[in-house]
């Protein structure tokens, strides 16, 4: 078992800011002082423990975290937020943390504690007027805010796999080709309408996994307010499960599924339970549910393949109904089946109508509806679940290669948004479907040009009008015009020295804040314009 929290981050934290003159130009502000510098300094672990970042800035008042969670609660109840999705987490048993009262400060505070400064306005207040939520608004495109690309440019080809915003909206996660999961704080500048001063986001945390990594989550219920509850997971290869400690980046717990053989293998998947008690991972036919208060080895083995019938392949993508007991698991034999979570029966097995593997699926809020994507399948499904079997509509989006291509919803479940291999995110509305009547393709209500190269990732904010996007793919070189192919003839003034693809030019290593929601004059003046419209074929 390597040691996460050690020597993998070296790779990514030793490069120098001058790489990042070799980066596309963007239209952003520059990044501000060294912050991507200090980040990197003093070695691994405490490069890791994060936590500290609060030494570099201004601590926030405390009674400003409050005030900023009731704004939260109350946005989300205006987005038409399910109730059975809420809730603190209060009296649940949870891997133990070390860590005194002095460090209850989540790195994600800064950013919530920053609208009670004077002069500035609460999220619920922009535009909105007073207790009024901002919604999406996707009668426009989008504007670029900002990013992170520096970081991204010190490892060579360091595509990233995708982000996460955190249950809370106080931070976001990603996922990249150096085997590190960051944590990124939403710039405070953002709440005060001050985009022509945002700098270049510079990572928290950074916490170093040991191989690839396969899936990664936050636990459902995490509060920034309560620092038992600020954990994600992660999965890598020839690895354990690891808990990881989002106050300071270190393992706060490890789960080892063994396989028949007793030898330790990786989960495919991750998925906390929606009530954080139980951690399901997924394995070739097999689902394998861990008790997140019991760490270790113990586990209950749900098959998925009974007396050869039931779904076959890995289990690559998990997702739980949030108003039933009811859970889905998406595989690469291209099928999704339904079971309860109670014992893991299998209640209904989807027809195979994908031409790729499953790599994500989702709930609708209300329960009744799944959505399914797959790799190399440029086809999204909307399942009817309450006639198993039945597609009310499907979506188109270019999808060419096994990259794993996530898509997410708003909270009210209207607006669906994903992006794809050429860099376009795509939102549709999913209210000017006929939900009865014959299947039909859904047209996107926007398409825009978020990156340059892949838009691997997306990532809707719980409850402020915010969308984070991640970019990469892997690249590979084209052979050169001329017949040699070796370095040493490029370097001798030979054609050789051309052979690298015009991919090159597209490559977009990057995460991308952007804002979906109304507009004011000031707003528009200062913010950089990223998006492009594109317009369909």
């Amino acid at each position: 078992m390597s040691d996460p929290a050690g020597g993998g981050e070296s790779g990514s934290a030793a490069g120098q800011d001058a790489d990042a003159a070799s980066e596309p130009p963007r239209r952003v502000p520059p990044l501000r002082g060294d912050e991507g510098e200090e980040a990197s300094e003093g070695g691994a672990p405490p490069s890791a423990k994060r936590a500290r970042v609060n030494e570099e800035s201004p601590a926030p008042e405390r009674g400003g975290t409050g005030a900023a969670q009731e704004g939260e609660a109350a946005a989300a109840e205006g987005e038409g937020a399910e109730p059975c999705e809420e809730g603190a987490g209060e009296g649940e048993e949870l891997p133990a943390i070390g860590g005194g009262e002095d460090e209850w400060r989540h790195n994600g505070d800064a950013g919530l504690d920053a609208p009670e400064e004077e002069g500035e306005m609460k999220p619920a207040e922009l535009h909105g007027g007073e207790g009024q939520h901002l919604g999406l608004d996707f009668t426009q495109n989008p504007h670029m805010l900002t990013g992170s690309w520096s970081e991204y440019s010190r490892f060579p080809e360091n595509y990233l796999k995708g982000c996460k915003w955190a249950p809370d909206g106080s931070c976001i996660l990603t996922n990249s080709a150096d085997n590190v999961l960051r944590v990124y704080n939403i710039p405070p500048e953002i709440y005060s309408y001050n985009w022509n001063a945002l700098p270049e986001m510079s990572p928290v945390l950074r916490m170093a996994e040991g191989d690839t990594v396969y899936d990664y989550c936050w636990y459902p219920k995490m509060n920034s307010l309560d620092p038992d509850t600020c954990f994600l997971a992660s999965s890598s290869r020839d690895n354990p499960v690891h808990v990881w400690d989002a106050f300071y980046g270190d393992v706060r717990a490890t789960f080892r599924p063994y396989n028949h053989l007793d030898e330790l293998t990786a989960a495919h998947s991750l998925c906390f339970s929606p009530d954080g008690t139980q951690l399901y991972c997924g394995f070739d036919k097999t689902v394998r549910v861990f008790y997140t208060d019991r760490p270790g080895r113990d586990c209950e083995e749900r098959p998925t393949i009974v007396k050869k019938q039931g779904q076959r392949g890995i289990i690559s993508c998990f997702g739980f109904s949030p108003c039933r007991s009811v859970y889905a698991c998406g595989s690469y034999s291209r099928c999704a089946g339904l079971y309860a979570v109670q014992d893991g029966a299998l209640l209904a097995l989807l027809p195979t109508r994908h031409h790729g593997g499953l790599t994500h699926l989702l709930f609708s809020p209300d329960g009744n509806y799944l959505y399914t994507g797959g790799r190399k399948d440029p086809e999204m499904l909307c399942w009817d679940l309450r006639e198993p079997g039945k597609v009310v509509f499907s979506l188109k989006r270019s999808v060419s290669t096994n990259q794993r291509i996530y898509f997410d919803l708003d909270q009210s479940g209207r607006y669906l948004l994903s992006g794809d291999t050429e860099g376009v995110v795509s939102v549709w509305d999913t209210q000017t479907a006929p939900l009865d009547g014959e299947e039909e393709l859904l047209q996107p209500q926007l398409r825009f040009q978020a990156h340059w190269d892949c838009t691997n990732g997306i990532s809707v904010h719980p409850f402020m009008p915010l969308l984070a996007t991640s970019s990469g793919q892997r690249q590979f070189p084209w052979p050169g015009d001329s017949e040699g192919d070796s370095a040493s003839e490029g370097e001798g003034g030979g054609g050789g020295g051309e052979a690298m693809s015009p991919q090159e030019t597209r490559q977009d290593n990057a995460l991308s804040l952007w804002w979906a929601g109304p507009l004011g004059s000031a707003a528009v003046e200062g913010t950089p314009e990223r998006s492009a419209a594109v317009e369909d074929a």
